[in-house]
């Protein structure tokens, strides 16, 4: 027997900061919303993958961790009641405009007539490093995340990479660090100027150590405890960091799993919106953050969520047909139960 069919005016699917804080845009608009995410939790990459990671381009924060990033979106979300449907990817989508179904992967089914996509670049993992048994070590000496900088105090570290990640853990880690070898094949970084600038200089004071040109080889340990990583230039000569841990950064595979089939239209892997109003090729479905794509689009934080708001703007009439939509600021509006 299928599932009863719960119903909302519009459904969330991706549950990171820009889908959290689409809940609060939709509910300034009294739309009441459910949101689904894969992940068991919310917060979506910030959460699953660098929650101690800060981050400086949030307007009113010079810097605020991605974690409390995350806590105060929720918090903010809280007033309008969403509903969450965590640790269930959405699997199919049915129906139009008005009158959708969503299935998720636990059976659940729920009524919405708008989608909201918020998915990021979809479902993601990490670009693993071609070594031989590299995954005898994972979970215990290899990690493609950092959640906790605690975890590695005291640690030999050896990072791989030469993106923001790579450089931006490795000024994050000297701090603690017994020590931080930073491994990359080429001299330039593709990292934020000021961040390489960083890096360079804790290198020239010996906080640091910028192994280049060299790539990973192999590992040697034991037990599933690395003691070793073994690296070589181009020439192929070969060098031995002694190490505890090996941080490789070499960016995340994503894929948009069901999306792709359900009839929308995609540019460079990623959902071609209206950039006026976040629609879709497909009526009722709308996409923004990081997912979505669009001549000039910047894929930052603050740009989805800007697009949260137009989005919930332009769905206001699926779900309220008729109702005149004044628009009005939220110092002078307020906000459910005056929640701060």
């Amino acid at each position: 027997m299928a599932a009863p069919v719960e119903h909302t005016d519009v459904a969330i699917i991706g549950a990171g900061p820009v889908g959290l804080f689409a809940v609060f845009e939709c509910g300034m608009l009294d739309m009441r919303c459910h949101v689904f995410d894969a992940l068991d939790t919310i917060g979506g990459q910030c959460a699953a993958l660098y929650p101690e990671k800060p981050i400086y381009d949030i307007p009113g924060y010079p810097r605020i961790d991605a974690a409390e990033l995350v806590e105060r979106l929720a918090g903010q979300a809280a007033p309008f009641a969403p509903v969450y449907h965590l640790g269930q990817a959405v699997t199919a989508l049915d129906g139009d405009a008005g009158d959708f179904v969503l299935t998720t992967a636990g059976g659940a089914r729920i009524a919405a007539k708008a989608v909201m996509i918020a998915a990021g670049g979809g479902a993601f993992g990490p670009n693993r490093p071609p070594l031989p048994g590299i995954e005898r070590y994972e979970g215990t000496s290899v990690f493609y995340l950092v959640r906790r900088r605690e975890d590695f105090r005291g640690k030999r570290v050896v990072i791989a990479g030469g993106g923001d990640s790579a450089v931006d853990w490795a000024l994050s880690l000297a701090e603690l660090a017994a020590s931080v070898m930073v491994v990359h094949r080429r001299p330039k970084f593709r990292a934020a100027p000021q961040s390489q600038a960083r890096l360079e200089q804790l290198a020239a004071a010996g906080k640091v150590e910028l192994v280049i040109p060299y790539q990973l080889s192999g590992l040697e340990g034991a037990d599933g405890r690395l003691s070793t990583v073994v690296v070589a230039d181009l020439a192929g000569r070969e060098r031995r960091l002694a190490a505890d841990c090996l941080l490789p950064f070499f960016g995340l595979a994503s894929e948009l799993g069901p999306l792709a089939g359900w009839g929308l239209r995609f540019a460079d892997g990623r959902i071609a919106t209206d950039p006026a109003t976040g629609a879709t090729s497909r009526p009722g479905v709308f996409a923004i953050g990081d997912v979505a794509a669009y001549a000039g689009k910047l894929k930052l934080i603050l740009t989805g969520f800007a697009e949260a708001a137009t989005a919930a703007h332009a769905i206001h009439p699926l779900v309220h047909p008729g109702r005149a939509l004044h628009f009005e600021y939220s110092t002078t509006k307020g906000v459910p139960g005056g929640a701060v």
